[in-house]
């Protein structure tokens, strides 16, 4: 099992940026696909972006490509989401989630992931 933390949420302006980390213990970090996904209250839960075991491929849903920058380093454990450019349609939860690498990366079937985070709370005030 691998266990998933997010951090660095809060409140930030319209136009600010946020840089979410999630940290993961367990299992090695490598055997896993890294995705975030969101959910705004009374709203599903909808992927943001994700990132292959070994960060060869990045995909990002329409509504933040070019906004939001995915990461990870295998070595710390990490997976980061900066966002910039903020909006107040941004406001969620945010949570990321990891699969195994030896299932198919699908970065927006969120039913794939088998970890998830508890998430963290950005707002954005217009």
């Amino acid at each position: 099992q691998v266990q998933l933390v997010e951090s660095g949420g809060g409140l930030v302006q319209a136009g600010g940026s946020l840089k979410l980390s999630c940290t993961a213990s367990g299992r090695a970090f490598s055997n896993y696909h890294i995705g975030w996904f969101r959910q705004a209250p009374g709203k599903g839960r909808e992927f943001v972006a994700a990132l292959r075991w070994n960060g060869a491929i990045t995909v990002y849903a329409d509504s933040v490509k070019g906004r939001f920058t995915i990461s990870r380093d295998n070595a710390k454990n990490t997976s980061w989401l900066q966002m910039s450019s903020l909006k107040p349609e941004d406001t969620a939860v945010y949570y990321c989630a990891a699969h195994s690498f030896l299932k198919s990366f699908t970065p927006p079937v969120a039913n794939t992931y088998d970890y998830w985070g508890r998430g963290t709370q950005v707002t954005v005030s217009s």
